[in-house]
């Protein structure tokens, strides 16, 4: 006799349980589906292009014929076989297909349609391309020079700036130089579509964003939303850089099969996916600082430029949640910051785990590091002095209450836990005895600002259905690209009946089952698809009581029907006046069946109390803030410039977790990414543009040597009552703690600058840390070495000028006549 599923045995709550992703062991033995994992059809064709071999180019001559005689190629297809050419998220200003003139290098021409991948390499090759190079924009100071950007100026402030600058003991101003990092993610760019009757398509994409996907698709190809069907299973990794930029592969996979109604398949190698697709965006900035002599900041000033590539793609949001980040955990009472998205002739940068934030905190970050070398000070004292208050101090430079505030507590509480005090004395003692290495340590925190900034992305909606043996398929918006929304999804439905998780499944994501769904983006995945999900169970729930309510009554005389009463646990269903007397759930789902109750419900979730206004630079964007602290500690090769990060110490606030191993894995592996960023991952280009270091072999991601040897993880108890069953988002926040690792760096090459500010750009890599030494390093009165062989040999090193081309610090000390002290500190 078959088990019924229902009588399985549970023990409490599944929500708070540390169960294994629900794609774990499917990883570990490679049966996980892809997308290059669907097997091929009969009369498949695989999709190539032909892109532009300039950063700036005008077409002059474009031939076909030759390639479309080549045995293998079916079609090839330009710009004028689009319904439309034109798309983007924000703005409508992105040209997939070069009409007349190509905006960066790779951009597609072409379109190959072929049988083989061989056919595909010999029609790039046979098509005549005649082009005329144009010079290019290829960097932030270029774009201003020439009045290029992207959209308008935004601009937030508060207070009195240039009266505060007037009254300040100290000033401080400098630029802060932030290179941008490729995702890396595993699986490149892929698409599989599927033609079908009446023009249709079914397109499966590794995509963060299904719907977007779906209406870019049928935009630009001239079809109706309800012909395209946008699935999703899994992604090998995304990161934000398939929320927006999966658009283009689905797109001329979708004009293939549309045009030849054959099945087509698109899949990026590494190289191509380096080459063609946009980073997270570098940015530029200028600021200006006013504080105390005890170090409060009393002032802010920044002008930030985004250098946002060729068109817009994310641009917009980036920068604005850059404005929105750059207080990070600190009040500061007077402040302006004005943001600018320069446009480059690189591919468009787009979205990337923390999505301007990052940008934002690591340029206070930085301020603080330099006022506390300034001040010979120890940073962490002046971020405690700064940090935002609980009762007062406690509104953001945008209006918004920081509500529920742990940051204070989790700064005292990481700084006995971490030893922070007498570790800070032995690299003092360290530093002053060692001449072949120095070391660094910093605190750094982050308060991560959770919604989208565009109110109306902040909805999702889920399918729950229930069936008769007491299982259960959930369908929402959220897709899984391995962070493991749909294991905290499905132990939230279980939880919600109180069945095993086992019971659940969360089902592929598909524009046919969810429709106008948001970007798996902004780290609020759970909590908007997770929430629709929970909405949707308690319809179900609520029918279900009635049913059992109606059941229990009718067996005992006299008992009444009481819906209220009825109670959902460890897989079983009874009144809690008769606890004895109960039913599984499969039973009771049976019952519902046979009283002809719907079993299948659909919720709706959308975040309430949240807006912003652009136009004041006011309001209160996020539904609350993830809020963490690291302490990190660094040693640096003082002969090589090369760095090890001996111990790192991360306290987080994150609510109560649905899945705390998830969550744990989650906060490792964002500072991990993040740390690379910050410390290896050294983008290259050429002078024309090029993308240089497009391959594990010249792109140094972090390996398991640059993992910490110590590695300490905690976070406190905290209830978020404004999120679902209490929890917090954790995908995005933990990255920006890896900024205490570049502060550590800075903060070693303060012991050895002298009398000037030490600077640092990013990324801090062995290069850019040993021109650093050297040029601290030099003879002050003449330019030359002080005589240590090797910084002798390492000030000659061509990487000096650039990198200090790329990240200068300058100081204004005390008040009138403010002469600047290029770099000075007391």
């Amino acid at each position: 006799m078959k088990k019924d599923k229902g009588e399985k045995k549970m023990n409490g709550s599944v929500v708070g349980r540390s169960l294994p992703h629900d794609s774990a062991a499917l990883h570990v033995t490679g049966e996980s589906v892809y997308i290059d994992d669907i097997a091929p059809l009969r009369n498949e064709l695989l999709v190539g292009f032909l892109g532009s071999p300039f950063a700036h180019g005008r077409i002059k001559k474009l031939d076909l014929s030759a390639a479309l005689k080549i045995d293998g190629v079916v079609a090839l297809y330009t710009y004028k076989d689009l319904a439309s050419n034109i798309f983007g998220p924000i703005t409508q200003d992105e040209i997939l297909l070069v009409e007349d003139e190509s905006q960066f290098i790779g951009q597609p021409i072409v379109v190959i349609a072929a049988e083989s991948a061989a056919a595909i390499k010999a029609a790039r090759a046979a098509i005549v391309l005649d082009m005329e190079e144009l010079e290019p924009i290829l960097s932030v100071d270029q774009a201003i020079a020439a009045g290029q950007f992207i959209d308008k100026p935004y601009r937030i402030s508060r207070g009195d700036v240039e009266k505060a600058f007037a009254e300040a003991d100290h000033v401080i101003e400098g630029r802060l130089v932030m290179s941008g990092a490729d995702h890396f993610y595993l699986e490149s760019q892929a698409c599989l579509v599927y033609p079908g009757e009446m023009d249709q398509l079914v397109v499966h994409s590794s995509t963060q964003n299904p719907s977007e996907v779906q209406h870019e698709v049928a935009h630009l190809l001239g079809l109706n939303l309800n012909q395209v069907v946008c699935i999703i299973k899994r992604m090998g990794g995304g990161f934000g850089g398939k929320e927006c930029q999966a658009t283009h592969v689905a797109v001329m996979a979708g004009l293939v099969a549309l045009k030849t109604k054959r099945p087509a398949r698109m899949v990026f190698d590494k190289d191509t996916d380096m080459k063609v697709t946009g980073k997270r965006h570098p940015f530029q900035n200028d600021y200006k600082v006013a504080f105390t002599a005890d170090g409060e900041i009393t002032a802010l000033q920044a002008n930030l430029y985004a250098d946002g590539g060729a068109y817009n793609d994310l641009s917009t949001a980036v920068l604005g949640r850059a404005l929105t980040h750059i207080d990070n955990a600190y009040y500061i009472e007077n402040v302006s910051v004005e943001g600018k998205i320069a446009r480059t002739n690189f591919p468009p940068n787009t979205a990337f785990r923390g999505f301007g934030g990052p940008q934002g905190v690591l340029t206070i970050e930085n301020i603080i590091e330099e006022i506390a070398n300034y001040l010979g000070k120890d940073a962490l004292d002046l971020r405690m002095r700064n940090c935002y208050g609980i009762t007062d101090r406690n509104t953001t430079h945008y209006g918004q209450l920081v509500a529920n505030n742990t940051l204070p507590n989790l700064f005292s509480e990481l700084y006995q836990s971490s030893g922070y005090k007498s570790r800070l004395a032995k690299i003092k003692r360290f530093n002053g005895e060692s001449r072949t290495h120095l070391k660094g340590m910093a605190m750094t925190a982050v308060k991560f600002g959770i919604s989208f900034t565009n109110n109306f992305l902040n909805q999702a909606n889920a399918l729950v259905n229930i069936y008769l043996d007491g299982t259960i398929q959930v369908s929402t918006g959220a897709t899984e690209m391995g962070q493991g929304v749909n294991t905290n999804i499905k132990m939230l439905v279980a939880d919600e009946f109180s069945i095993d998780a086992d019971q659940v499944i969360v089902m592929t994501t598909s524009t046919e089952k969810n429709n106008n769904t948001s970007a798996t983006a902004a780290s609020a995945a759970t909590d908007l698809n997770g929430a629709a999900a929970v909405n949707a169970c308690r319809e179900l729930k609520e029918k279900l009581s009635q049913v059992a309510a109606r059941y229990f009554a009718s067996r005992e005389v006299g008992i009444g029907a009481f819906p209220n009463r009825i109670v959902f646990k460890d897989g079983f269903v009874f009144d809690d006046r008769r606890p004895d007397n109960r039913l599984s759930f499969a039973q009771l789902v049976v019952t519902a069946y046979r009283e002809r109750v719907p079993l299948g419900a659909r919720g709706h979730y959308a975040t309430q109390g949240i807006g912003f206004d652009w136009s004041v630079g006011q309001g209160s964007p996020f539904l609350y803030f993830t809020n963490g602290c690291c302490v990190s500690e660094v040693l640096i090769d003082r002969f090589t410039g090369e760095l090890k990060v001996e111990r790192v110490d991360i306290l987080m606030d994150i609510g109560r977790s649905i899945n705390p191993m998830i969550n744990r894995g989650q906060i490792i592996g964002a500072y991990i990414q993040g740390q690379g960023w910050l410390t290896t991952e050294d983008l290259r280009y050429s002078d024309k543009g090029a993308l240089l270091s497009y391959s594990p072999t010249t792109y140094k991601i972090p390996n398991i040597y640059d993992i910490p040897p110590i590695f300490n993880v905690a976070v406190i108890e905290n209830e978020c009552t404004l999120n679902v069953r209490g929890t917090k988002a954790v995908g995005e926040p933990p990255l920006l703690l890896a900024i205490a690792t570049w502060a550590a760096v800075k903060n070693a090459l303060s012991y050895v600058s002298g009398d000037e500010i030490a600077t640092l750009a990013t990324p801090a890599t062995g290069e850019e840390i040993l021109s650093r030494l050297a040029y601290y390093g030099r003879d002050r009165s003449n330019g030359k070495s002080n005589g240590d062989g090797a910084q002798a040999a390492a000030i000659k090193s061509p990487v000096l000028p650039r990198a200090l081309s790329r990240s200068t610090g300058r100081s204004l000390r005390g008040q009138a006549p403010r002469a600047a002290a290029a770099g000075a500190k007391r």
